[in-house]
């Protein structure tokens, strides 16, 4: 169950990614819900996620990168 939150999670940040705003909020409920593991691998994977979108670097700072 827990691939299928970090999943759904993913795509929930790829769909809200034309609005900075939207996307920290949708963040910061990704923080509070996922695993300290799947924390890890959204880490990760926001690194990869936001190289070509400078608006969201911001976002970073949400999860201590």
């Amino acid at each position: 169950m827990s691939k299928m939150m970090f999943d759904y999670t993913k795509s929930i940040l790829e769909r809200v990614s034309f609005d900075p705003v939207l996307f920290c909020k949708e963040l910061e409920k990704a923080i509070k819900t996922l695993l300290p593991y799947e924390m890890e691998q959204l880490q990760e994977w926001l690194l990869n996620f936001v190289v070509g979108k400078p608006e969201l670097k911001p976002s970073l700072q949400l999860i201590k990168v």
